[in-house]
């Protein structure tokens, strides 16, 4: 806590900001549990309202609802074990939705329902931020882009 002669300032740990969790940190572990959190809601939403679907609207159905991660491109310092139980929970997810067994091979999964893997979700997330930055023409990314700052 900050004391001035009129205000005190109280420091919280973390806030809301446009749906971003911000931390004192800088760490991004509690907006990955809440996309995590949303990842299974959505899933079951659509299991218990679409699960009679045949396979190519239920693909249509978990590419438009389950593959759209808010501010996932900005996701930079967060824990490996936080980002590998959202990877499970995005295998896991499809699993269920399309009713495929348990154990079975998640690569083969993947190929077969032609859904990019949740790296490949992430890495094309983080191109497309960088290039919309890039082509903005925008002089205070430019002008941080001179100095050297990674964006």
């Amino acid at each position: 806590m900050y004391l001035s002669v009129f205000h005190s300032l109280h420091y919280v740990s973390q806030f809301k900001y446009l749906d971003h969790i911000i931390e004192h940190t800088f760490c991004d572990d509690s907006n990955v549990n809440m996309e995590l959190r949303n990842l299974f809601a959505r899933v079951n939403v659509l299991i218990r309202r679409f699960s009679y679907c045949s396979t190519q609207v239920k693909l249509r159905l978990f590419k438009s609802y389950c593959l759209c991660y808010y501010d996932i491109a900005l996701w930079q310092n967060y824990h490996v074990s936080v980002g590998n139980k959202l990877t499970s929970a995005y295998v896991k997810c499809v699993k269920l939705f399309f009713g495929i067994p348990k154990y079975g091979s998640v690569s083969a999964m993947l190929m077969q329902l032609n859904l990019p893997s949740f790296n490949t979700v992430l890495h094309n997330a983080r191109v497309a931020f960088h290039s919309r930055l890039t082509l903005s023409g925008c002089a205070v990314m430019n002008a941080i882009r001179l100095v050297g700052c990674v964006i």
